[in-house]
Parts: C-alpha cells; structure tokens; sequence
C-alpha cells in the first residue's frame, strides 16, 4: 500500500489491481492459441481527496484500463476501497448512489458524444437516470451545466447536434455532462489531448477553476509529462501494466530515481538553446503485454540493466518521505 502524503484524506484505497484481457489474432485462431494480455498488473493506488494524481505512460501501458477499472467499467481483480468498503461488494442501490460522485472524461469528444443526440439530450441523460425531475428542472440544470463549462449563452447550444460544434465546445459538453451530477472524483483520460494547443489551456483552466469550486479529486491520464508536472500534486510513472515510481511532482520531476522516468524527464523540451541538455533515448519499442520480459519489465530498454533486473522484479521502495520507485539501481544512480 502506498502512503498518503500532504495530510489529506484518502478517497479511494487501490489495492493490487489487475485487469487481463484474452487476445486472439488471426494466427492464433488458425493454431487454436490463445493469448492473455496484462493490461495492469497489481497496481497500488492512494487517491487522495481534492488532489490530482497524474498517471503518466507510453500508449499501452495500461493507464486508461487502471482509469475504467478503478470506475467499473471493466472487469477486474484485487480491491477499490471507497470509505472503508470494497466497491466490488456494494448493493445495486448503492452502486447507483456511487456512479453520481464518480464520474469519466473520456479523451475523445469526437466518438463519446452520440451524433444523433442533441447536446440537451446528451447533458440531461445523467439526470434521467439518478433523479425524476420535471422537464424544466432538466432545462434549468443543463443550461447551468454548459454556462459553468463556458458554453454562453446556453440556450444556443441546447439544440444542436455534436457534428455543429467545434472539438472545444464538444469537449466543454463532455465536462458538462460529467459535472452535472455534482461528482467528487472525475478520472480525465487524456482530455486535452484531442485539442488545439489554445484550446488545451482553456480546457486545463476550466478543469482547475472546477477543482476549487466543487472540491473535485481526479486522476489525470496523460502522456505528456511536461503537462503532468505543471497541473498535478503527485506523479505516478506506468509501464506495462506496473507503477515504477510514484511521489510529489517536484520530486518525481527534478529528482526521479527510475531509469524509465528519467528517460521521459530527459525528453521534455527546454526553451533555452543555451542549456546543456543530454537525452536519454531509450531503444526498442515496449514489449509485448502478452509477452512480459522476466525480472524487472523494463530491463530490455533500460541503459543501465544488469543480470540482476533479468532475474528479479524491482519492488517499489521508498526514496524518501511519499516517494517510491522501484528499481535494483536505488541509491547507485545519482
């Protein structure tokens, strides 16, 4: 279990999440094989409330299944601890209650938007399902929901389809459609990634204004480090289907200890040709999830690999007060 840090509040305890998914190429069908992917693999988690924890990763490593797990949307092993209970073991009823304070942004507002719903349609459908509310209460709470996302004046957009409106505006109307239940935990996967470097920055501000407003906790799924570092309170490094290292921001960021973190860090642009700046280019491509390397996972890639990582699984271990990393190198590279 990881610690929390900064004296908040745990929302949600993740206990050694796996998600398995069966793969099945056309090769495999002929030879009647089938293949076990490792999407995530015994992840530990501590969301802390009012926080953002960014998930950081190469494409594949498993940070949005470790989003849609922690949520439900996939099936899973090991514990999501929301108040003390497992959420695997809540009623029906109570799951019901749950799915209003944990809410998704999902990254693309060109495939989670329904075309043929209107954006009144696709606001109010969250309210259709939680609560019996009048035809003008509905009203009254989409329009409030898209005027908070920026979306003025609201009764211009109530009626148009998602083809009409530009991919910033679809994406205020997913914000919309997941705030409008009031949640307090919203997994953002990859939510700017879609967008216009100008449109990111509205999109990131509006994200922030909205965690001091209605005291949200998210966990931020990126690829973009640079990004992560700038907007989040703690940093966790992912790599086929593993956490290698996890801690303040500031920390992971100016003094990371894995050899995978420090690759990512070393590739962050700097705007001053007049700094030094080696960059640590990493060889090969990660592997295959169906095929997970011995030892430590990333050894294959690592510059700094010996006999040691080939044989045995780094665990994670404290580098000091709430930042972990593992690696057998802890303490040697400086």
């Amino acid at each position: 279990m990881l610690p929390a840090t900064g004296g908040r509040m745990t929302f949600l305890d993740v206990q050694n999440l796996s998600v398995s998914f069966s793969s099945q190429g056309f090769i495999d069908m002929l030879l009647k094989r089938q293949k076990t992917v490792s999407a995530v693999d015994g992840i530990n988690l501590l969301i802390q409330k009012g926080e953002i924890l960014c998930l950081v990763g190469e494409s594949g490593c498993g940070k949005t299944t470790c989003g849609k797990a922690i949520l439900g949307l996939v099936e899973y092993d090991g514990s999501v601890i929301r108040e003390g209970k497992n959420i695997a073991t809540f009623t029906k009823k109570e799951k019901k209650v749950l799915r209003t304070k944990m809410q998704i942004i999902f990254q693309d507002p060109y495939e989670s938007l329904n075309p043929k719903h209107t954006i009144f349609d696709i606001v109010a459908e969250p309210l259709e399902i939680h609560y019996d509310l009048s035809e003008k209460e509905k009203e009254e709470k989409v329009i409030d929901a898209l005027e908070d996302v920026g979306l003025r004046p609201a009764s211009e957009f109530l009626y148009r389809y998602p083809h009409e409106l530009s991919g910033g505006q679809r994406q205020r109307v997913v914000i919309a459609g997941a705030l409008i239940l009031d949640p307090e935990f919203i997994v953002a996967d990859e939510p700017v990634s879609m967008l216009d470097v100008s449109i990111r920055a509205e999109i990131l501000k509006l994200m922030l204004e909205f965690r001091g407003k209605k005291n949200l906790t998210y966990l931020f799924i990126t690829h973009d480090l640079s990004l992560a570092w700038v907007i989040s309170d703690r940093i966790a490094i992912m790599y086929l289907g593993k956490i290698l290292e996890i801690g303040p921001s500031e920390r992971v960021i100016k003094n990371p200890k894995n050899p995978y973190t420090k690759a990512l860090i070393s590739v962050i642009p700097i705007p001053d040709p007049h700094v030094a700046h080696e960059k640590i280019l990493l060889r090969g491509e990660p592997p295959d999830p169906s095929h997970i390397p011995s030892g430590c996972r990333f050894h294959p890639r690592c510059p700094f690999a010996f006999d040691r990582c080939r044989e045995e699984e780094p665990l994670l271990q404290d580098v000091e007060e709430g930042h972990l990393a593992a690696c057998h190198l802890i303490g040697a590279i400086q």
